[in-house]
């Protein structure tokens, strides 16, 4: 399915079936609805407990990497700051729930899902926070410095982060489990139109300019963010499944949604969404290697 949402996208742009733009239109969808929807079907299932802080500094672990290593390695290349905002991006932040559920309810079984869930919504307030953040000192101007109240606006006006904090709080009152079918078709949105919004934009064309930085971020998404967290788990003695699944989630292709992101606030669309299909194809059989590596490290 994912190979072709991305083919599908990619076919209609090129045969002219589909407006230029359209892209634009399904990243509204997915960023007023969909994602929002996303935070009340998880949230309200989350079991909080001391066990759960590891989920939760590991998907942090695994961005504060990709910062200072984009940051290194932006530096020593000459980048410009909007190269910078898209390769943090492109690196930042995993893919935990359309690629990350299936494959851990695969590998480890559904019993496990909720320390995904962690994962999930760490990352996506990270996203909505830090990311923004992030894509916001791209616009920049030389010498500007992000204003403190823009900033703010952008955040609270964010609908991911919305729904993510009206979740978190209406959950303590409110029962949803009657709306749960309704979120049910909403998060099913996400991957799908996410993927075919994707091949909308995505152009192969000139991608072997591109190389280095799209190896570069894969290198650190696929292999340096899921060692972090390995190492994070043996120097704190965490063991068992919420380490396990910690660093199986660390190991995740990059989220689809920086992708769009990327294309909201006019940084490189095109090497984040490169990033994006090259990793998703790579992450299929790197996380294989990652299982290994877990059963044989991990207790």
């Amino acid at each position: 399915m994912i190979a072709f949402c991305i083919a599908a996208g990619m076919l209609l742009r090129k045969a002219k079936l589909i407006h230029a733009e359209a892209h634009k239109g399904i990243n509204t969808w997915i960023l007023y609805f969909a994602l929002p929807a996303v935070s009340f079907k998880y949230i309200p299932k989350i079991v909080w407990s001391s066990a759960m802080l590891f989920p939760i500094f590991s998907a942090i672990l695994v961005w504060a990497g990709s910062w200072l290593f984009m940051e290194w390695y932006c530096r020593r290349q000459s980048y410009k700051q909007r190269s910078r905002s898209s390769l943090e991006l492109a690196a930042g932040y995993s893919n935990t729930s359309f690629i990350g559920f299936p494959l851990i309810m695969a590998y480890f079984g559904e019993a496990q899902l909720p320390i995904a869930i962690i994962c999930d919504q760490t990352t996506f307030i990270l996203l909505s926070t830090m990311g923004i953040i992030n894509a916001l000192k791209a616009n920049l101007h030389e010498g500007q410095s992000i204003n403190a109240k823009f900033m703010l606006w952008k955040l609270i006006t964010f609908p991911p982060l919305i729904g993510c904090l009206l979740a978190l709080t209406l959950s303590q009152f409110v029962d949803f489990s009657m709306a749960e079918p309704f979120f049910d078709k909403l998060v099913a949105t996400v991957g799908p139109l996410a993927l075919f919004s994707i091949g909308l934009q995505l152009k192969f064309d000139g991608w072997r300019q591109q190389a280095a930085q799209i190896s570069t971020a894969m290198i650190y998404k696929l292999v340096l963010a899921p060692l972090l967290v390995l190492l994070f788990a043996l120097i704190l003695g965490v063991k068992g499944p919420v380490a396990r699944i910690s660093i199986f989630e660390a190991a995740m292709p990059t989220l689809v949604t920086s992708g769009i992101i990327a294309e909201q606030y006019h940084l490189n669309t095109k090497l984040v969404n490169l990033v994006i299909g090259f990793s998703i194809a790579a992450g299929l059989i790197t996380t294989a290697l990652w299982d290994l590596v877990i059963q044989f490290v991990i207790v």
